[in-house]
């Protein structure tokens, strides 16, 4: 009895466990959805779009100096790891008027990875807003049209995030003046909605194998 007992707890728990776990990834693996259908870009040059495309989306506004180092946490913590990723893009919204502060930026940036994921659109202030707005979260553009945070936007422009976070409840975005929450909270999101779009890419070449 014991060397089968024995035999139980060093073979078939794990496998359990591992099929338990494996169905939950396929179960919970997917990042909720909190606004469907979110403004396209209207960007005069027409070349940056969210349509087919995971985006991580920011506003830096006016005070490009300002915002250097949550573009270069975001940088470091997320960017680094996924940019090598299919249809993965950061997409920067900007006001007319910044361009020249955005190419010091990138020149910056470019010392520490490739940036060619980076995509900076330029556009008015209320098209900005009407942007933004179209997110319907519960927080706000400051003054000169920028914010810490950043949004998940996916290939069917749909904002994802958090419904349950255990410290916001819904937690629309991701606060890059914070280093924990990049690590601890995007980096796992990002991680799960390439997944979803891997899983789901799998799945339509199976079937076209039939």
């Amino acid at each position: 009895m014991k060397k089968t007992f024995v035999l139980i707890v060093l073979f078939v728990l794990p496998i359990i466990a591992y099929l338990f776990f494996a169905s939950g990834v396929n179960n919970f693996g997917r990042l909720p959805t909190l606004t469907e259908g979110i403004r396209e870009i209207d960007a005069p040059d027409n070349r940056v779009k969210f349509a087919n495309n995971i985006t991580v989306l920011g506003f830096l506004g006016n005070q490009v100096e300002n915002k250097k180092g949550n573009a270069f946490n975001l940088n470091q913590k997320i960017y680094k790891r996924f940019n090598e990723f299919k249809d993965f893009q950061f997409v920067m919204v900007m006001p007319f008027g910044t361009e020249t502060k955005v190419e010091e930026l990138k020149t910056e940036l470019s010392a520490l990875a490739d940036v060619s994921k980076w995509k900076f659109v330029f556009l008015e202030p209320a098209v900005i807003q009407e942007l933004f707005n179209s997110l319907k979260t519960d927080l706000e553009l400051d003054a000169d049209l920028g914010t810490p945070y950043v949004f998940i936007i996916d290939k069917e422009r749909n904002l994802r995030g958090r419904t349950e976070d255990e410290d916001e409840g819904t937690k629309f975005g991701f606060n890059t003046n914070s280093v924990a929450d990049l690590n601890n909270k995007m980096e796992d999101d990002v991680k799960i909605i390439l997944a979803e779009y891997r899983l789901a890419l799998k799945k339509n070449n199976a079937n076209r194998a039939k």
